[in-house]
């Protein structure tokens, strides 16, 4: 059974898929998590507190999967290609964790402000963890990249900055004008990400060569 504070983090993230945070309000949250709005005030202080949270716990979640996905035994480069397609499937269902890798946040999400300067910490420890703010995006590009073997480190952040560029730039329908005339002109763009599969893999065995027999180790 969720706590409250995971309660009340679910529906503001549910209020968002309906209408700009500007537009949530706090005591609609409280009866949507079933809680008292003096419960959702001590876990988060305000809605500002609350907005940090929820950025917070995305960026959390998005660092356990990744790390979920790190851990495979299988091969490096298979594994890099599913982390760089799982990271484009994931931003596209979750608005916050698209702003948070792209730094590209619209007036419809709750980007956090920092904690005011003196305020009194906040009592929940949780909430002192969130009031901190968010790692930015090179930040967690680099916490994503930390996440995976020293030996093929180069080869995460290659695969990690593949899949934001498909993030920041993705593909142009085929039902657009844009779409119809790239089709009749050079390449075609794939219909998903997935048939880049076998692609990105050659490119990220590749570096992954060079990597592993360079005698420093590192990429430059």
């Amino acid at each position: 059974m969720p706590t409250a504070r995971e309660a009340l983090l679910d529906a503001a993230l549910a209020a968002l898929a309906h209408r700009p945070w500007s537009a949530v309000r706090m005591a609609d949250l409280a009866t949507a998590a079933g809680v008292s709005r003096q419960t959702l005030y001590n876990e988060f202080g305000s809605k500002d507190g609350l907005a940090r949270a929820l950025v917070r716990r995305e960026a959390d979640a998005y660092l356990q999967g990744v790390r979920k996905l790190l851990a495979d035994p299988g091969p490096p480069a298979r594994t890099l290609a599913a982390l760089a397609e799982w990271i484009v499937a994931r931003t596209a269902a979750r608005p916050v964790l698209r702003a948070l890798l792209t730094g590209a946040w619209d007036a419809r999400l709750p980007a956090p402000r920092p904690a005011r300067p003196g305020a009194r910490p906040a009592a929940v420890p949780a909430q002192r963890r969130a009031d901190a703010g968010p790692p930015a995006p090179g930040e967690l590009v680099a916490a994503t990249v930390a996440c995976a073997d020293e030996r093929w480190a180069a080869g995460c952040e290659l695969a990690v900055r593949i899949a934001l560029s498909h993030v920041v730039a993705p593909p142009v329908p085929y039902g657009t004008a844009t779409g119809a005339r790239r089709a009749e002109g050079q390449c075609a763009e794939p219909e998903s990400w997935s048939p880049m599969t076998p692609t990105i893999t050659r490119v990220i065995e590749t570096i992954l060569r060079v990597e592993t027999t360079s005698p420093r180790k590192t990429m430059p």
